[in-house]
């Protein structure tokens, strides 16, 4: 049954562009629309899931790639770092052995210099002494040569010849005893 007041107001309402529930599955179309949105998820699941599956992939092997190249990264690092520590300590132990060696160098100079100096000062106290040797030597000669001139020049007038033989032979006999 139906009442006439409803389906003249659903009549009223629908004729003026007013609102209104069609129950009707054939003519709004939902079996189609079913039909359609079942056939789409089912055809696009699998295409934009393998869209969506190759991105997560290709983030995944993004990500994989990352993580291998921060530890490789970390690796050189680490090893850079280590031969920075290996090269700063032979630097300082070079930098030291040069100190060193510097030092030894310069003390080794200042003892030759102070050997040298020492040589030196001996050698030419020897030559002052060797040079005051020779003239002292040749001024004994020199005196004992003027003194005997002096003695001959002096005894030559106060002898006679028979005390000049006398002391010649007195000589020669003393000569022939040393």
């Amino acid at each position: 049954m139906t009442f006439p007041l409803v389906s003249a107001t659903a009549h009223l309402i629908a004729s003026h562009g007013g609102f209104g529930l069609n129950f009707n599955p054939f003519e709004t179309n939902i079996i189609n629309l079913a039909i359609v949105i079942a056939g789409l998820v089912y055809f696009l699941k699998g295409f934009l899931g393998g869209i969506l599956e190759r991105r997560r992939s290709a983030i995944l092997s993004d990500l994989k790639d990352a993580e291998d190249r921060l530890a490789a990264a970390t690796t050189s690092l680490a090893d850079a770092q280590k031969g920075l520590a290996e090269a700063q300590m032979r630097a300082e132990s070079i930098r030291s052995e040069g100190q060193s060696r510097a030092e030894a160098i310069r003390m080794e100079s200042e003892k030759r210099t102070v050997e040298e100096m020492a040589r030196m000062k001996q050698d030419s106290a020897s030559d002052l002494d060797a040079e005051a040797a020779r003239v002292s030597d040749q001024l004994r000669r020199e005196a004992a040569r003027l003194a005997i001139e002096k003695a001959l020049a002096a005894l030559s007038g106060k002898l006679d010849p028979m005390a000049q033989a006398k002391l010649i032979d007195q000589s020669i006999q003393s000569l022939g005893k040393a």
